[in-house]
């Protein structure tokens, strides 16, 4: 049992794997997780289906003049996995397209959108216990996080995870657009005026190019100990 509850940002770039890390630590802390890539996707989602996003133009001023009508929340299924709800539907599936991956980029990019999600974010970290997962959590959304990861790795072995990923769930992709994906979204998030990704000064960077996930895992609990003084006691 911990008796020191903190919050713990886990930041880094695209198909990094951080939801994993930040489940993992969530499952093993008993703490809740809180998928802040969900919630952009979400509202991609939401301009998708009203047309303001396709592939050549997003109507800027259509998504945040009905920002008030998006609303996000997380449930978990009957086997404890989070799932992602807008305004009340289970869109977890769909959110996870790479049609939806790329207008989550797009939308992040708005001042309006990240203004309100991080709004709402801050809202779900108050009672500590928190692991979340995105771009700018240890920059923005939790700036005093107790402890913060942030994750890299190269961007063919990133599109390569994802290309299977998405392979496994019966899509048929073709690597060389995910990889150009994965670049393109790497550009966006960097360069944006909004919140752009960028490492905290405290973060504790981890590359994990050539490490596994239960190696990870053990790594992150590891710094979590250290942070919190818990190794002390055993």
């Amino acid at each position: 049992m911990q008796n020191k509850r903190i919050n713990i940002a886990v930041d880094g770039y695209s198909s990094c794997g951080k939801s994993t890390i930040a489940k993992g630590l969530a499952k093993e802390l008993g703490y809740t997780y809180i998928d802040s890539g969900a919630m952009y996707r979400a509202v991609a989602l939401f301009a998708i289906r009203e047309g303001w996003i396709t592939d050549n133009n997003m109507e800027e001023s259509a998504i945040t003049e009905h920002l008030s009508q998006i609303r996000i929340t997380f449930k978990p299924d009957l086997f404890g996995v989070q799932e992602t709800f807008l305004n009340g539907e289970n869109v977890e599936k769909e959110i996870r397209t790479l049609e939806v991956a790329n207008g989550a980029s797009r939308v992040s990019t708005l001042a309006a959108v990240r203004t309100e999600m991080v709004r709402q974010q801050q809202e779900m970290g108050l009672n500590k216990g928190v692991v979340m997962d995105g771009r700018d959590i240890g920059t923005v959304v939790f700036p005093d996080a107790e402890m913060k990861l942030f994750l890299t790795c190269s961007p063919d072995i990133r599109a390569k995870r994802r290309y299977d990923e998405m392979v496994s769930k019966g899509e048929s992709p073709q690597y060389e657009d995910v990889l150009a994906n994965v670049k393109e979204r790497d550009l966006r998030d960097t360069t944006r005026d909004a919140s752009p990704l960028r490492q905290a000064d405290d973060a504790i960077v981890l590359d994990n190019s050539e490490i596994g996930i239960d190696e990870q895992l053990q790594w992150a609990l590891n710094m979590f100990n250290k942070i919190t003084g818990n190794n002390e006691q055993n």
